[in-house]
């Protein structure tokens, strides 16, 4: 069968069509940005790509087009495969009619941590001898793709309530029917599409409803938002983690990096590994909670979270140049930025820290964050923002508070000239985005390498 892909380059579409194409189908693709990571390794796999959106991409027809959900109404390619009646269907349905039956599926979800907590529980289920497959939102760097078939019984996906396709607005996850559920936490996103945090709990609550009774459902202790999800009603059993929960952790280095972990039988095991802040320690207790359900003994998956390598773009060292470390992060809601930063400062003690942050994702070019923004970015001791003019919110009067720390600045190379003039030996240098940032990575560390 030949598939089309529209909207390929995205971590999800990209995963899927390396799936697709593992399966055996002849797969091609297009999207409004076609370039390096996701296109080489798209290519590599044989997938003929195709840059933006033309009618004619469709000519000959392809047996299906999978749509992504960053397509609309009024896009060339997509109005023709309108008109021309085409077979479609969005990836979440694709994914779930051809490739999850009959295969023990674990739904990673959550607000925050989905791609890190998939990462991990995918490493613990491959160190187990279980040959997961796989579909995350990111690279797992153990693994150093974003998807895989695997050869056992289990899949592990990432499952994001974003919408699913312009044709069916409900979130992604409800199409996965996971037999294991990991809740992480609940928080308001997605402004573009959500009106408020009830809109999204009622969307989990759809996926609470699909989960079996013969399954499980890991989520957080004493969550107010994720308890009222469980209130609505719940027909599967389910195992809490963090403090007071079934499964709990003990600190034995304050920045999270070693823990002792007590499992609801007793049972206990060490994890030291290279992972700091008190989000992983969450994100680990789920894992291990997950993977027990499945005869892994807590010992073996700690051992395995020793080795865990961690996630692109997760804390990524990018380079150090003159003492100065430069860090990638995907952190793009206040929540997140602040765990990232305390879970730095921790680590770092009194070395100064420079955050930088790009406000990309909808729900942050809309404001929906704004007032929370200050006070997640309070550990560190200097803050960029990058604040394009078509930002919709005024990023100096809400980050007032921050006071003589801050900048705002609206373009790319003013960030990395000042940030590079400041930067000192000893200093770490925190990137927060969830887009690829204009390269500033790659261009902070050779403007530092070339000022000597």
């Amino acid at each position: 069968m030949q598939l089309h892909i529209l909207g390929i380059c995205g971590t999800f579409m990209g995963g899927l069509a390396l799936l697709a194409r593992a399966l055996g189908h002849r797969v091609t693709g297009s999207d409004a940005n076609v370039y390096p990571p996701m296109s080489t390794q798209l290519e590599a796999a044989g997938i003929d790509l195709m840059q933006g959106y033309a009618a004619a991409q469709l000519d000959p027809a392809p047996d299906l087009v999978v749509v992504g959900n960053a397509m609309k109404r009024g896009i060339p390619v997509v109005e023709h495969m309108l008109d021309a009646g085409l077979a479609y269907v969005s990836g979440p349905q694709w994914l779930a009619e051809h490739l999850l039956p009959g295969r023990h599926v674990l739904a990673v979800s959550g607000t925050h941590g989905k791609t890190t907590t998939a990462s991990m529980l995918a490493w613990v289920l491959e160190v187990a001898g279980r040959a997961p497959g796989f579909l995350i939102g990111g690279v797992p760097q153990d693994f150093g793709v974003s998807a895989r078939l695997g050869d056992g019984e289990c899949f592990v996906v990432e499952a994001d309530e974003y919408d699913t396709a312009f044709f069916d607005k409900r979130s992604k996850f409800v199409h996965y029917r996971p037999r294991t559920l990991i809740i992480n936490n609940l928080e308001f996103d997605h402004a573009d599409i959500f009106d408020d945090l009830a809109m999204i709990q009622r969307q989990f609550h759809h996926l609470v409803r699909t989960v079996p009774a013969s399954g499980l459902i890991v989520h957080p202790h004493g969550e107010p938002a994720v308890d009222a999800v469980l209130a609505m009603g719940v027909w599967t059993p389910t195992r809490s983690t963090g403090n007071g929960g079934d499964w709990n952790a003990s600190l034995l280095v304050a920045d999270g990096s070693a823990f002792r972990v007590q499992a609801p039988d007793g049972g206990e095991a060490e994890l030291r590994w290279k992972q700091t802040g008190a989000h992983n320690v969450q994100n680990a207790l789920s894992a291990l909670a997950a993977a027990a359900d499945l005869g892994i003994e807590p010992a073996l998956a700690a051992a395995a979270l020793g080795r865990f390598k961690g996630v692109k773009r997760r804390m990524e060292l990018c380079g150090e140049v003159g003492g100065v470390r430069v860090y990638d992060d995907f952190a793009h809601h206040p929540t997140a930025i602040a765990s990232t930063l305390q879970g730095l400062r921790r680590s770092v003690g009194k070395a100064r820290i420079i955050a930088v942050l790009e406000p990309r994702s909808n729900t942050m070019r809309l404001g929906a964050h704004a007032g929370a923004l200050a006070r997640s970015l309070e550990a560190a001791d200097l803050v960029q923002v990058y604040a394009p003019a078509d930002l919709d919110w005024d990023a100096k009067a809400a980050l007032a508070p921050l006071g003589d720390r801050l900048r705002v600045v609206a373009a790319v190379e003013q960030i990395v000239a000042e940030v590079a003039a400041d930067a000192r030996a000893g200093d770490h240098v925190l990137v927060m985005s969830n887009g690829g940032f204009g390269g500033i990575h790659q261009r902070l560390l050779e403007t530092l390498a070339a000022r000597g």
